[in-house]
C-alpha cells in the first residue's frame, strides 16, 4: 500500500478534527482510521476544542483551555462531546466540555474565549536555536535506527505522520543519557492548511501533547521504548496568546521543574519563527517506573 502524501496526511488530520454536530451542543468526533489501542490524548483535546469553538458565536476566540484525562479513550469507538455554556459575557465566554465513550467520561475540559482587545504587553524572549532547515526531521532520525526498533513497535514508530518534528538535540530512544529536563523542537503540519484559524488552534492543541511528557524523563535515563516506564497524561492546559499558522514552523521549547510520586510536571512555550510567543502549555503526567 503506497504511503500517504503530505497533503493526504493533513486532510486525514483535518477530517479527524472535524467534529459532527448531532444535536444542540452535542458533537461526535470521528475515530482515527486504522487506529489501535488507546486514543492519543492530543486528539481528544483538539476535538473537544473544536466542539467548544463551534458553540461560540461572534468574534470571540479561544485563549485558554484546561483538561483532565480520566480514562483512556478506545480507538474502536467515536467520542461524544457535550458542551455546556457556563458563561456568555460581552468580553469573555466559557464552555465546559465532557468527552464520553460508552456512557463514561474520558475527559473533562473547560475553555475560555475572548473578544479582541488591546492592552499591556511583554513576553519571554525566544531561545537562540538552529534554524529548522538545518535540522533533520524526527522521521529521518527514526529511519536511521529502524533495525533497532522491536518488531511490535516498528510500524507505529516509522509511520508517516501529519506533524513534522525537527528536534534541536535528537534523543536516544534505546540508551537515553541523563540530561537536564529541557528540550527544543520545531514542528508544523506537513502540508498547507486553509485560512481557518480555529482549525490552526485545534491542530496546535493536538500537537502540543507531543514531546512534552518526555521532558520529565530526561534526567532519569528511562524511555517508553525500552519498557522502563509507564507514561500517561493526567491533565493538560494551553494558553493561546497570539495568532499563528500551524503550517509554518513553530518552536516548542519545554522544561520540567519537578517530578515525584510517580508524576512529572512539564511546561512548554511555543514561538512563531518571528520570535512571538504564541502559546504556553503545562501538563502533569504519570511516570511510573516498571519493577
Amino acid at each position: 500500500m503506497p504511503e500517504p502524501t503530505p497533503a493526504e496526511l493533513v486532510t486525514q488530520l483535518t477530517t479527524l478534527l472535524d467534529v459532527e454536530e448531532i444535536d444542540t451542543d452535542l458533537y461526535r468526533g470521528p475515530r482515527l482510521p486504522g487506529g489501535v489501542g488507546r486514543v492519543f490524548g492530543g486528539q481528544v483535546i483538539a476535538q473537544a476544542l473544536q466542539a467548544a469553538q463551534r458553540s461560540v458565536d461572534g468574534d470571540k476566540t479561544a485563549h485558554s483551555l484546561h483538561a483532565y484525562f480520566m480514562r483512556p479513550g478506545d480507538e474502536n469507538h467515536p467520542i461524544i462531546f457535550r458542551v455546556v455554556r457556563d458563561f456568555e459575557g460581552r468580553s469573555f465566554a466559557n464552555r465546559r466540555i465532557i468527552a464520553m465513550q460508552k456512557g463514561q467520561p474520558i475527559l473533562n475540559m473547560t475553555a475560555s474565549f475572548q473578544a479582541p482587545a488591546q492592552g499591556l504587553h511583554h513576553q519571554d524572549a525566544m531561545p537562540d536555536v538552529p534554524d529548522p532547515n538545518s535540522l533533520q526531521s524526527e522521521r529521518e532520525l527514526r529511519e536511521q535506527i529502524r533495525d533497532q526498533v522491536p518488531e511490535k513497535f516498528r510500524r507505529f514508530f516509522l509511520r508517516a505522520r501529519p506533524i513534522e518534528i525537527r528536534p534541536v538535540h535528537p534523543r536516544n530512544w534505546f540508551a537515553p543519557d541523563r540530561i537536564a529536563p529541557a528540550q527544543h523542537s520545531w514542528f508544523r503540519v506537513v502540508a498547507p492548511l486553509p485560512d481557518d484559524l480555529a482549525l490552526h488552534r485545534a491542530m496546535l492543541a493536538y500537537a502540543s501533547d507531543m514531546t512534552l511528557l518526555g521532558t520529565c524523563l530526561l534526567p532519569h535515563g528511562v524511555s517508553w521504548m525500552t519498557g522502563d516506564v509507564q507514561t500517561a497524561s493526567l491533565d493538560h492546559a494551553i494558553w493561546l496568546h497570539e495568532p499563528f499558522r500551524f503550517d509554518e514552523w513553530l518552536l516548542y521549547t519545554t522544561d520540567s521543574p519537578w517530578a515525584g510520586h510517580s508524576r512529572g510536571f512539564n511546561r512548554g512555550k511555543i514561538y512563531a519563527r518571528d520570535g512571538r510567543l504564541v502559546a504556553s502549555v503545562a501538563q502533569e503526567g504519570l511516570i511510573r517506573v516498571r519493577g
